[in-house]
């Protein structure tokens, strides 16, 4: 009896190997064949098969779909399914949809037979094998080839006397066991045997050879079967007939002509000699691995690891495109060329960004600039606008295009895959990326995977890029900020400075000749105008320091000096502060075997600002100096047992206007730049400050200088000072921590007191006070200067 079949794919080439397969039932006809699952049911209809062979995923219409209908429309066909899918969810989806049996692709050549010849006979199938015992063997399998699978049946079917190794029936033994081994292991193997090397090999070795040459492989020569890849693996076959040497090759990589394209592949292999019953080589036997998912995932995951790496380096977007694109360029066996497009700000154009395996010659295919508005003109082989309208990537064929490069293997490139590079949330796209696809290769959905990956990271790329770009404008807009505010600082501070001084200079000339001239409380308010235009100008020559280092125009004159002796002097002015306050201060600057070269007014600065610093915090206890050599520095300590710094603070003591919030201090006064100051001075001199503190225990500034003049700009070392110096000298910084002292203010405003009273009268500011009663008020302020203005004002009154 026939039995027709009608086979359904939309593969060509499963459709080949299925014939090829089926080939082997003489009884078996192949009625028709559909490539999708419409057209199979218009044809089942007309051919009414006996079997169909249904694969699942196909255009129009899957194969589970049509079997269902087929169920219905041709009841009496019986429907196999061959999918690639698991075996389990194969064998559930065929149940559901009505199908009479089920095939794994990768199981076909074990597994398809059987199955049909169950359905076809199934009385024959389901008897026992009792039943068969009587049946005779087919005369034409040998013994030793029994059990031997479809491969066995196949090589004692095949009529041998026509090949160089003549009737199966003469083969010797040494032949006879080889194929014997091979047949019943699971590995893929090939025996090459005889001058020719007639090609042998077991059902593993099916998925190797693919459709197209299975079972037409069996019996030719192998410089035939395999004549596409015989370039190399023939001279190692050669030495194994020449010389009897076994040979080894692990993962070569083998352009393959399995279907009807050419397939990059990759087989660690072996080929071992046969000896025959003489002796000598009758034959090669070879065993074979499959790498090739191995070798192209590591190829493509090195790419996106180089990518990923570069994408949080480049600072730009143009960097950003150019990085990206060198590194795609390293892999052209994945991406055999590419185009990045980025789209303007308006949105209006795609702008092109990088090229890689296009010659620049071919400017059709990579236009510097596509318009992507809808009522466009322009044609282009490239559908730019809808992919960045709709973020969706697109294939385009590109077979007929001139202009592109050759693929691996001399092949001629038939598609390009259109990517969209988004933002996660984003409907529209802000670039693309056009991509070759491997001619060698299919592009199945580990590829679409490796390509989706791919422009993910391009895409991060040129974002981070954009980040950073945006930073940088944020950042480079408050440099200038930040130079137009030193800029203005330092007008500021020339313009109050040449005022304060024509205030002060008259000032200190009447003070100067007060013992004489003025009665005592015009002294004293002329000492005030002068302490307090004193202070003012020291903030603004500290204003003044701070333009002056930030345009580079601080001018140090670093000379040797006795800094042990320098730095006591400074230390020991503030000794008559610190007894007023109840506090020890000790000094501890022993000579040094050397001078130190410094600028002696930075200095006075530095120690003077963190003595005056320590004062301002300390209420009990000590302020300890201290200046020693230690190894090739000198080292400046200023210790303190005041209230401390929190830990949390201690980072920022030195940033320029930060002040530590409620914390004890005799006044709460201040600008919040003399320690910046300081730290900007010692950095002049090459050195260090660092400060350590406990809260609740004191605080202590450690400043480090190196000794010798090695590390000073040379001409700067013994130079004559070219601009006028900004310090005020160490009386200013006592006499204002005088102030901070309540007894010192207290008894200047008790001499201001009128004689006859012991509080001061405000006139109208309590009405119901009665006649001879005398408000009481109590000023407070931390300035000493501004309690005395208060008191003499109101006393007045």
């Amino acid at each position: 009896m026939t039995v027709h079949v009608l086979i359904v794919d939309d593969q060509p080439t499963v459709r080949s190997g299925l014939r090829s397969l089926l080939a082997s039932r003489p009884d078996w006809r192949i009625s028709g064949e559909a490539a999708d699952g419409l057209e199979a049911i218009e044809k089942a209809k007309a051919l009414h098969p006996d079997l169909i062979l249904m694969d699942v995923a196909m255009p129009r219409m899957n194969g589970l779909e049509a079997t269902r209908v087929l169920r219905k429309e041709v009841p009496e066909a019986k429907v196999v399914i061959v999918s690639q899918n698991d075996p389990a969810l194969v064998s559930i989806q065929a149940r559901e949809a009505g199908a009479s049996g089920h095939v794994a692709k990768h199981e076909l050549f074990g597994t398809l037979l059987p199955v049909l010849d169950r359905l076809v006979h199934p009385l024959e199938a389901e008897s026992p094998p009792s039943s068969r015992e009587d049946v005779p063997a087919s005369s034409s399998i040998p013994d030793w080839l029994t059990g031997s699978g479809a491969l066995g049946r196949l090589i004692g079917e095949y009529d041998w006397s026509k090949t160089p190794l003549g009737p199966i029936e003469n083969w010797p033994q040494s032949l006879k066991t080889a194929i014997n081994l091979m047949l019943n292991s699971q590995h893929p193997m090939w025996i090459g045997w005889g001058p020719q090397a007639t090609f042998l090999y077991n059902e593993a070795y099916v998925q190797v050879l693919g459709y197209a040459k299975h079972p037409w492989a069996l019996g030719r020569p192998a410089s035939e079967v395999w004549s596409e890849i015989w370039d190399i693996c023939g001279p190692l076959a050669d030495k194994v007939f020449r010389f009897g040497e076994p040979s080894f090759v692990d993962e070569v990589r083998l352009f393959m002509n399995r279907g009807d394209f050419f397939e990059e592949t990759y087989y660690s292999f072996s080929y071992s000699p046969i000896r025959d019953e003489s002796g000598r080589v009758g034959g090669l036997f070879c065993p074979s691995t499959e790498v090739t998912p191995k070798v192209i995932n590591a190829r493509r995951l090195r790419t996106l690891s180089e990518l990923s790496a570069s994408a949080l380096i480049q600072k730009t977007v143009e960097a950003a495109c150019i990085s990206a694109v060198a590194t795609i360029a390293k892999n052209p066996d994945d991406i055999p060329f590419a185009v990045l497009y980025v789209v303007d700000a308006e949105n209006e154009r795609a702008e092109l960004q990088q090229v890689c395996g296009i010659p620049e010659e071919a400017t059709d295919l990579t236009p510097r600039s596509i318009d992507l508005s809808r009522d466009s003109k322009q044609e282009f082989l490239w559908p730019l606008a809808d992919v960045v309208n709709t973020s969706h990537s697109q294939l385009v064929p590109i077979a007929q295009a001139e202009g592109f490069p050759l693929g691996p293997a001399e092949q001629r490139l038939s598609q390009a895959i259109v990517l969209p590079l988004t933002l996660r949330g984003e409907n529209r796209a802000f670039g693309v990326l056009i991509a070759g696809v491997n001619p060698t290769r299919r592009l199945d959905a580990e590829y679409v995977t490796f390509f989706d990956l791919l422009v993910n990271q391009v895409a991060a790329a040129i974002q981070n890029a954009r980040a950073s770009e945006e930073e940088k404008r944020r950042l480079d807009a408050l440099a200038e900020l930040d130079r137009a505010k030193t800029a203005f600082f330092s007008n500021v501070s020339h313009e109050f400075r040449t005022p304060l001084t024509l205030m002060l200079g008259p000032v200190e000339e009447l003070l100067a000749r007060s013992h004489t001239d003025l009665p005592p409380a015009a002294k004293r308010q002329l000492e005030l105008v002068n302490r307090n235009g004193t202070r003012l100008l020291r903030l603004v020559n500290t204003l003044l320091d701070f333009s002056r280092i930030e345009a580079g125009r601080m001018q140090a004159t670093y000379q040797p000096t006795d800094l042990s002796t320098l730095t006591a002097e400074l230390a020991s002015v503030f000794r008559s502060a610190t007894e007023k306050a109840g506090l020890q201060l000790e000094l501890d600057c022993p000579p040094l075997s050397d001078p130190v070269f410094v600028d002696r007014t930075m200095w006075e600065k530095i120690v003077l600002n963190l003595v005056s610093n320590a004062f301002k915090f300390t209420f009990e206890g000590t302020i300890a100096v201290s200046l020693h050599k230690v190894g090739d520095d000198v080292e400046l300590r200023v210790c303190d047992t005041g209230v401390g710094i929190p830990k949390q603070e201690l980072p920022r003591v030195f940033e320029r206007f930060h002040r530590i919030e409620n914390i004890r201090s005799r006044t709460h006064e201040g600008s919040g730049i003399g320690l910046a100051l300081v730290h900007e001075l010692v950095k002049l001199h090459g050195g260090s400050i660092r400060a350590e503190s406990k809260l609740g225990k004191g605080t202590t500034f450690i400043v480090t200088v190196p000794l010798g003049s090695d590390h000073l700009p040379a001409d700067r070392v013994s130079a004559a000072r070219t601009m006028p110096s900004s310090a005020i000298g160490a009386a200013a910084f006592v006499d204002e921590a005088l102030r901070w002292l309540p007894d010192s203010a207290s008894q200047d405003s008790a001499d201001e007191l009128p004689p006859s009273h012991e509080s001061i009268p405000t006139p109208g500011l309590y009405g119901d006070l009665g006649r001879g009663q005398r408000p009481s008020i109590l000023v407070a302020d931390d300035n000493a200067d501004m309690r005395q203005y208060l008191v003499r004002m109101l006393s007045e009154r």
